[in-house]
């Protein structure tokens, strides 16, 4: 039986500019666009060109000026680390917008000057965001606290004209001071930028270079309100640096035009937000999930966007979420699988959520990393709401594959993100560029175009763009993962195509190994990872972090983690090795650091990761590994 998902997706494949250029009559547009899709590049694709529109109108003044929604609130500040929370609606973020976008004017910057902002989850970096945008200059957020080394090749690479900073962040109870970081990266720097603005916390006061840097109270008690400056739809709105395999970062551009399109229209496809809606995507700016859904969807739709400033545990308790849940009348969250590994971890019966009234919250979405059976079945057990798990990337902008909650929702399996969203033709090839029949594991990979909102390319580096993304598997896109579609239509993201493992000549996921783990009642959060190994090549290792309040044996849980993947995998896995690890390495965002594991393990030389949240973590593993005879890498100097 056909539904609304399935017409919406056939007519998106078949009809991309139809399905594409109806949906973007919902924007704003100061002057309409010529041609829906432009192929005169191929393989590198444009949308919307000849479009001309302001991203910051589309999310603040169109609400004001055709809505007559000025009084809607539109972000919720919420910090339990400084004990503050905050309101703006959208009459009242417009003005203070303005009024920053005047004062980076008054430092000089015009379209498409850069910009970086440096800055911690507070409102005055979405306020920066934003009043970039509403001038036209492009800007690129760098993770407040980053390495001063990583944020010089930041700086190098986007050549910024002024750089937006705050005296510092505050992670769980560390007060982390940014303009030594700041101050550092700038002198490495080859580009030097011309102002700083730092934003003046309490906690800390930052001492300003004279001559360079300006407090941002000064900066907009001096500034006079900025209009909002008309772009063209395929000029970049900005550019996020994610990781590369050659230690140069590759800047993913986003563009304004197919950006605003596309999220806009996620909200209610995807997460079923409508315009009074509460939404909280408990992510960081700095990251694909914060610029995505923290700020710009959220705001084009012209609902409530909750901009929380904490941790899922420890700020103060592993209660957090259901206290902002309760006190915001949040309908919809958004996180990553590890926030919530970590409150079972601390809370695994789920009792502090019976000290809130939920009442008004109805999906929980996550993305990130690979969504483990046992957290779901978590969280439903004791949400009671439908958790819907969904797969997209940096690069991507939005999800590639979704359970749409607000076109058709369909049964969720454990293990896949559902099916893909409308406007992604996903396809699983194999090594020659062929695709592989119903239930084969292979590449995932997307059919040319991407739709709007997806990166049109690499900032000034069109030719990495295309060998990064469009040379392996020539009219597709490589996502990296690996996976299979069933049949019925549901897509399988095994793990990245680095992490299936070749034991004794099977090709096995360490994903699905993961899953039998994380299955275990004692077990909060696992990784596995292949090893080398003289006889089989490869052999996988686990990872086990236990639940709070565990003091069973731990040989006795890892010999029960062993016979569980002989059980459901099979002898074939050759999983022997297991060792318990109080925590497990990550990016600030969650992700777990698998690579730099597998150094370790594997006795190369590493680097500790410029992303990680911890670097003491990393003696830790090591010294788990010393104990089953595999530890022996050093860090690089």
């Amino acid at each position: 039986m056909s539904n609304r998902y399935d017409a919406v997706y056939r007519q998106s494949i078949n009809d991309p500019e139809g399905f594409w250029g109806e949906v973007a009559e919902d924007c704003h547009w100061f002057k309409k666009w010529d041609k829906v899709l432009d192929t005169s590049q191929a393989p590198i694709y444009r949308w919307f060109t000849g479009g001309e529109l302001n991203t910051c109108y589309n999310a603040l003044d169109f609400h004001v000026d055709h809505r007559g929604r000025g009084d809607r609130l539109a972000l919720i500040y919420d910090s339990p680390v400084t004990q503050t929370i905050k309101k703006y609606t959208y009459a009242e973020l417009r003005d203070e917008v303005a009024r920053f976008a005047g004062a980076l004017a008054g430092k000089g910057v015009t379209k498409g000057d850069r910009v970086i902002i440096y800055m911690p989850m507070i409102p005055e970096a979405v306020i920066a965001m934003l009043a970039c945008a509403r001038i036209g200059a492009i800007h690129s957020v760098v993770f407040g606290g980053f390495a001063a080394k990583e944020l010089a090749t930041r700086i190098d690479d986007a050549m910024p004209k002024v750089i937006v900073s705050a005296s510092c962040g505050i992670e769980g109870q560390r007060v982390i001071a940014y303009k030594p970081l700041l101050d550092e990266a700038i002198e490495i720097a080859s580009e030097k930028p011309e102002a700083c603005i730092i934003f003046q916390r309490p906690q800390v006061e930052a001492p300003l270079t004279p001559g360079r840097d300006t407090s941002w109270q000064e900066a907009i008690t001096s500034a006079t309100p900025a209009d909002c400056v008309t772009v063209a739809a395929t000029d970049p709105l900005y550019i996020l640096y994610t990781s590369g395999t050659t230690g140069q970062p590759k800047g993913v551009v986003r563009d304004n035009g197919g950006h605003a399109v596309a999220l806009k229209w996620t909200m209610k496809a995807i997460y079923d937000i409508d315009e009074d809606d509460v939404w909280w995507a408990a992510s960081d700016v700095g990251w694909v999930v914060g610029h995505s859904y923290i700020v710009y969807a959220p705001l084009f739709k012209g609902c409530t966007s909750v901009l929380f400033e904490g941790k899922p545990v420890g700020t103060p308790d592993a209660g957090v979420f259901w206290r902002v849940i309760s006190e915001h009348k949040v309908k919809c969250m958004f996180t990553a699988p590890t926030a919530y590994r970590a409150i079972r971890r601390e809370d695994p019966e789920a009792k502090l959520i019976k000290n809130y009234d939920l009442s008004n919250f109805k999906i929980l979405f996550m993305a990130g990393e690979r969504l483990d059976p046992a957290t779901i079945q978590w969280s439903e057990n004791n949400l009671g709401v439908p958790v819907i798990d969904h797969w997209w990337q940096t690069e991507t902008g939005w999800a590639i594959a979704a359970n749409c909650m607000g076109l058709h929702p369909f049964p969720v399996k454990y293990g896949s993100p559902t099916k893909a969203v409308p406007g992604w033709d996903v396809r699983v090839l194999n090594p020659e560029n062929e695709e592989l029949p119903t239930g084969e594991i292979g590449a995932l990979s997307v059919k040319l175009p991407l739709p709007p909102g997806s990166l049109p390319t690499l900032w000034q580096n069109d030719q990495r763009y295309i060998e990064a993304y469009l040379s392996e598997y020539p009219g597709y896109y490589k996502t990296a993962d690996a996976g299979m579609i069933d049949e019925e239509g549901y897509i399988y993201v095994m793990s990245r195509t680095d992490d299936i493992i070749n034991v004794a000549g099977h090709r096995l996921s360490t994903g699905a190994m993961e899953e039998v783990l994380a299955a275990h009642p004692d077990v909060a959060e696992c990784a596995v990872l292949g090893v080398e190994d003289s006889l089989k090549g490869q052999v996988p290792v686990g990872f086990l972090v236990l639940n709070a309040g565990v003091t069973r044996d731990t040989n006795e849980i890892i010999q029960e983690a062993v016979a569980q993947i002989r059980e459901q995998i099979g002898p074939v896995a050759a999983f022997k090795m297991a060792t318990v690890v109080k925590r497990l390495p990550k990016t600030r965002s969650g992700k777990i650091l698998r690579g730099t594991i597998q150094k370790i393990a594997d006795k190369k030389q590493f680097k500790t990761p410029a992303t990680i949240d911890d670097p003491t973590i990393l003696d830790e593993i090591k010294t788990a590994l010393e104990g089953i005879g595999l530890a022996g890498a050093r860090k690089e100097s």
